[in-house]
This record gives structure tokens, sequence and C-alpha cells, in this order.
């Protein structure tokens, strides 16, 4: 099993949600979050004062899923939340050892 993180721009979480949810993806969590990459912040001006905002505001989504679905997944955020801009963000795979329903004490994939 993986751990996918995606940090995406809002204005594209709806469109991957709807392409996650087609997909059949029993579960996700989602996260706003502030940060910069490549971006490093932005430069705004408010009536007249030019100030400078560092960090921008992104989505993360988190979902545990199986190991054969992990690439479709990635490929699905790819294309719903590309814009083609700097600040597209990111998408992160770490494994995963052990999930357990604490409801029902079940594990692995069941627990899914």
């Amino acid at each position: 099993m993986k751990k996918i993180e995606a940090i995406i721009q809002p204005h594209r979480l709806e469109w991957v949600k709807e392409a996650l949810l087609a997909l059949e993806v029993q579960g996700m969590t989602v996260t706003e979050v502030k940060g910069f990459g490549q971006q490093k912040g932005l430069r705004e001006v408010y009536r007249g004062m030019e100030y400078q905002i560092d960090f921008i505001p992104k989505v993360k989504i988190e979902m545990v899923v199986q190991d054969d679905k992990v690439q479709t997944i990635i490929e699905t955020i790819m294309t719903n939340a590309r814009t083609g801009k700097v600040g597209d963000g990111k998408i992160f795979v770490f494994p995963v050892e052990e999930i357990i329903r604490i409801r029902t004490g079940e594990t692995g994939e069941a627990a899914l």
C-alpha cells in the first residue's frame, strides 16, 4: 500500500476530487495549507501599497491506496490539477507499513 499526498491549487480541487471519485477512491483527506516553492511568494498592490505574500494558499490531498492503483491515481491528479504554470503543485508517494481501522480492528487492505 502507498500513501499519496498531492499539494495542488485550491481552484483545481473540485476537478481532482470528481476524477478521483470516478476511479472509486475509497477516501481522502483534504487540508488547506500554505507554502511556497519556485513561486517564492507573490507581490500584491493594495491601495497603492506594495506588499509581499510569502506563503501561497494550497490544498493538500492525502489518501492511502493499493499498489496497483498508484500510477492511475497519480496520472489522474496530474491531468486534473495541471494548468501549465508555475505553482501547479507536487505529488509525493510514501510506502505504508500497516493500516488499522479503529472501529473494527481490521488491518491491511481490509481497513481501507
